[in-house]
């Protein structure tokens, strides 16, 4: 799914109330009455509602929609918080009086510097105070009103956006923004919805099609997008009747070290279920007994006693990965500075790795073009620098990638895979059960398994992050999220690729 600007959203509003011959009223009463049958599908009629709107577009839809609960023998009653004397949009006017025409009690004029505090607990809150045309942060008494909603008990549905939240950027941390534990948005997700600062305002996100028009939706361009089922399937590639294990591939992983064998371990299991036709894993020699017990279907070399002092053997691979429980051993960053000099294929480089990368800069210059790096937050920090907020650190790694010609992918709730053209793909699959040690190394095992069998690069890292958060969800369905580990998802990798046929 694309994801558009406020700016853009609004645009493809007026390109479908042109190309459809249909005025703006019209169009508002299609996204009215999608949110009033999503909540008609989730609530029982003996529910009571109380909408608060404002005097834009956004109040218009929450004044649409009261009136349609109404219609579906919902009690329900609208708030009209008179945010400027004579600047209410025709749209809000309009639905204003047909609300006023049913009966005058269904709407109350809220005049400034007035507030509501009598809401019963039991009342559930609709927000149509402030929609995406926000363009500053809210001030005085609306910001005061939003603040005060906020400290009420009651649950709050969001009408396509939080009131107060920007589309486009992060906010500062003290600005005003209504807290909803669901928020129905019209056809798109909003870029803050997907960022931690943000995201978690806006709760369970609901995209409602309202049938905007397609043709402007697929030809407007757009950096920002979702990964979603469609894509994922798209880019997965049927295995051959007539094939080996050498059709698929041979992945070679690199890492371990003294008490981190365990890092290794799950990577090398997650490229072999990834699909990879062989895997062979580098470690320090210690690990040798650890790794062939544990998984004898992987191949082992070993380097060093302890840690890794040389990295040889890579020639014959098709993918390599490195990084997981390696270290930052001297030897080790010997071994990599050479490695990454020698290497002109792309990698796939995590953990350790990074950091070793981190402490000499000079390697992300040497790394082979379209290389797939995979660092958490903290590990972007290290090596390009800190970001004011996510959002920034996301357009920071655009810039990144391009620079360095490497694809970027940036773990998170929502994995952002940035690609070397700048474009950046969200991932929606996953869940805070995959917030344990081991994930990452199993996501590095995943991208280089695929990376092996033929998949391009920024391909490998979509359909990687894809699974890898599937295959999470399915396990945490089956266990919950608190007991989830690592090897769960590896164990669900199977579950997550039948999907895709």
């Amino acid at each position: 799914m694309k994801l558009f600007t406020a700016a853009q959203i609004h645009a493809c509003d007026a390109y479908t109330i042109q190309a459809s011959s249909i005025t703006s009223t019209e169009l508002m009463e299609r996204a009215a009455t999608k949110c009033a049958n999503w909540i008609r599908d989730r609530f029982p009629k003996d529910t009571l509602f109380v909408a608060l709107c404002g005097t834009g577009n956004n109040g218009g839809d929450g004044l649409a929609i009261t009136r349609l609960l109404q219609q579906r023998g919902y009690g329900v009653k609208a708030f009209l918080l008179r945010l400027s004397k004579d600047n209410m949009s025709a749209d809000c006017r309009s639905n204003l009086q047909r609300l006023q025409t049913i009966d005058k009690d269904l709407a109350t004029i809220v005049e400034p510097d007035t507030f509501i505090t009598d809401i019963p607990p039991h009342i559930v809150i609709i927000d149509a105070i402030l929609g995406t045309g926000l363009s500053r942060p809210t001030q005085g008494w609306v910001a005061a009103f939003i603040n005060q909603v906020n400290q009420l008990p009651n649950k709050k549905i969001a009408i396509d956006i939080p009131s107060g939240l920007p589309a486009d950027i992060i906010p500062d941390k003290d600005a005003a923004i209504l807290s909803a534990q669901d928020t129905l948005s019209f056809q798109f997700y909003k870029r803050t919805f997907l960022h931690p600062e943000t995201g978690v305002l806006a709760g369970n996100i609901h995209i409602l099609d309202i049938g905007l028009d397609k043709t402007f939706i697929n030809a407007t361009q757009t950096q920002y997008k979702t990964i979603d089922a469609e894509d994922a399937a798209a880019i997965y590639k049927p295995r051959m009747p007539f094939s080996h294990k050498g059709t698929y591939g041979h992945a070679l992983m690199i890492g371990g070290s003294y008490g981190k064998m365990g890092a290794i371990t799950l990577s090398s299991k997650a490229a072999l279920r990834a699909g990879a036709g062989l895997v062979t894993a580098l470690i320090p020699g210690f690990g040798y007994h650890i790794l062939q017990t544990s998984i004898p279907e992987v191949m082992c070399m070993t380097s060093g006693e302890r840690v890794i002092e040389k990295i040889g053997g890579w020639e014959q691979a098709n993918a390599i990965g490195i990084g997981p429980g390696m270290g930052t051993d001297t030897k080790t960053a010997h071994a990599l500075a050479s490695f990454v000099e020698a290497c002109k294929d792309p990698v796939v480089v995590d953990a350790d790795a990074l950091n070793l990368i981190a402490k000499h800069p000079d390697l992300l210059a040497k790394l082979p073009k379209g290389s797939v790096i995979t660092p958490h937050p903290k590990e972007f920090m290290r090596l390009f620098g800190e970001n004011a907020n996510s959002m920034i650190q996301i357009d920071h790694a655009r810039i990144q990638a391009m620079r360095y010609n490497i694809n970027i992918v940036l773990k998170g709730h929502h994995t952002a895979v940035i690609t070397t053209e700048g474009e950046c793909w969200y991932n929606m699959t996953g869940n805070a059960g995959m917030a344990t040690g081991g994930t990452g190394d199993v996501l590095t095992g995943i991208i280089t398994g695929l990376l092996a069998q033929g998949y391009e690069p920024h391909e490998a890292a979509m359909l990687g992050v894809y699974l890898h958060g599937l295959a999470g969800d399915m396990a945490a369905k089956e266990l919950s999220q608190e007991v989830l580990i690592a090897g769960d998802i590896t164990d669900n990798l199977g579950k997550a690729f039948l999907t895709l046929r």
